[in-house]
């Protein structure tokens, strides 16, 4: 009986050098992905572009490894076909060249997978940061970042205010993120970004991490500078107190400004128009449980089939940390600070009327506000400083690419150039029977002015407060701030 001989088996396939190349690119991606995905679930806060990196980004590494894995394995099989022998893997120890080609196959794999973990890890980190959310994915959100880096909020991440905590807003901000990516990427997104943002997280959630109402106490005492917009560029300046008030009666008296957030107290309302700014209804419900409903004249809606908002921070401080000043306010501020020369004849009205002009990109911005300055002041050494200081306000606040500036976003802080407070304290809400009102056009209700006017009337304090005087005299019939000023010339 003869013996029977097994034909020997042949190599695999893969046993080549691109597909035990693409082999060690999967594992480095897979070490990745597992690496991220801790990272995510361990992280304080949800990030969904780390989620974008981790679900999207990573496995087309480990696809791209996988793929070419197949195509060594392709490329042997064509090789075998033509009738050449099977590649060759086996490393001879004793050949010196054979250990060369070892240790820098494993030294050139470990280091890579060293790299894909410090890459991996510091990846992460970056889509953490500001630098991330404002410049790298998002050259749409130049905006936001400039504005961001400028306000009381810059050393606050992004994600802390726009993601937060828990499973149902990291489920919400990945469904987002995923979207803007979208957006960026096909080129769809709006011109301004506009706000509100629909699905932002509670204030209570975000904010009141920080800015919890119990800390609220007390008065401010503000000063507010102001120049003319005459030849002198004639200065005004204000003193008040702002009654912030507080919710805690072991540190003061209950109530201020911030009574519409106060534990016990809560007020809904209905805006009519898409940025919040024109509200007919609101419903108060108190600490004692009675519920008060005011609304306008004509507003005859049926408010159950409309959105009801139960009003937080953000309905008054809807611009916490992206605030664009007006050219008004800018202009004021750099005049008062000396950085433009408020002695040079009507250069409040010239600055902002140079900022307001349309201008279609910032270069244009800055050669026209440059040519317009030197042309009304071709003599005056100060133009330069002056230009310059111009300029740079245009870049902090105006962005003409995305159509972004105050003009685009109502600030609810007051009610100087926007409505404000007046969206409700407008005397226009009236309860049913007519009997109440919300308080209106009473400026000691939130603040008391101390002293106003220009040098030693500013010395004239008046504890118990003082009536506005506006610069000229009172106005007849008395407007609202808003019905005058809107920031520009």
């Amino acid at each position: 009986m003869k013996p029977e001989f097994t034909p020997a088996k042949s190599p695999s396939l893969f046993r080549n050098w691109i597909s035990f190349v693409g082999g060690v690119i999967a594992i480095g991606a897979l070490f990745s992905f597992l690496l991220l995905f801790t990272l995510d679930a361990i992280a304080k806060f949800a990030n969904p572009y780390v989620s974008i990196l981790t679900y999207m980004g990573v496995p087309a590494f480990l696809i791209g490894g996988m793929g070419l894995a197949f195509i060594g394995a392709w490329l042997e099989r064509r090789r075998r076909a033509h009738g050449s022998e099977p590649t060759s893997l086996k490393i001879d120890l004793n050949s010196a060249h054979d250990r060369r080609v070892l240790v820098t196959f494993i030294t050139g794999s470990v280091v890579f997978l060293l790299l894909s973990a410090v890459g991996s890890y510091n990846a992460f980190n970056f889509t953490e940061s500001v630098t991330f959310c404002g410049e790298t994915c998002h050259k749409v959100m130049r905006p936001e970042k400039v504005t961001h880096d400028h306000g009381p909020h810059a050393r606050v991440a992004c994600v802390e205010c726009h993601v937060g905590r828990g499973v149902s807003w990291f489920v919400k901000s990945k469904i987002s993120g995923s979207y803007q990516l979208y957006a960026v990427a096909f080129n769809k997104y709006p011109r301004p970004i506009p706000t509100p943002i629909k699905n932002l997280r509670p204030a209570r959630d975000t904010c009141e991490e920080c800015h919890w109402p119990q800390s609220f106490v007390g008065n401010l005492d503000r000063t507010f500078n102001y120049f003319q917009s005459d030849a002198s560029n004639s200065p005004y300046s204000i003193r008040l107190l702002l009654k912030i008030g507080g919710s805690d009666p072991r540190q003061g008296p209950v109530g201020g400004i911030h009574w519409h957030n106060l534990p016990g107290n809560r007020v809904e309302y209905v805006a009519t128009d898409n940025e919040r700014q024109k509200i007919p209804w609101v419903r108060v419900t108190d600490a004692q449980g009675n519920v008060t409903v005011f609304k306008t004249k004509n507003f005859t809606n049926d408010v159950s089939k409309m959105e009801m908002r139960t009003m937080d921070c953000m309905d008054c401080h809807n611009r916490p940390s992206h605030r664009y000043l007006s050219p008004e306010r800018a202009v004021n501020q750099a005049m008062a600070l000396n950085k433009i020369d408020p002695t040079m004849p009507w250069i409040k009205t010239n600055a902002m009327y140079v900022l307001t002009r349309p201008y279609k990109t910032d270069d244009e911005a800055r050669d026209g506000i440059s040519a317009a300055l030197l042309a009304r002041y071709p003599q005056d050494p100060r133009v330069k400083a002056a230009t310059a200081v111009v300029q740079q306000i245009y870049a902090d606040n105006f962005f003409p690419d995305m159509n972004a500036s105050w003009a685009s976003y109502p600030d609810n802080v007051g009610h100087m150039i926007w409505p404000g407070c007046f969206r409700c304290h407008d005397g226009m809400h009236k309860t049913e029977d007519k009997k109440r009102t919300i308080k209106a056009n009473d400026c000691n209700t939130c603040h008391t002015i101390l002293a106003q006017g220009a040098g030693d009337e500013l010395n004239k304090l008046a504890p118990g407060g003082q009536k506005f005087i506006h610069p000229g005299g009172d106005l007849d019939p008395n407007p609202t701030c808003v019905d005058c000023h809107n920031g520009g010339p």
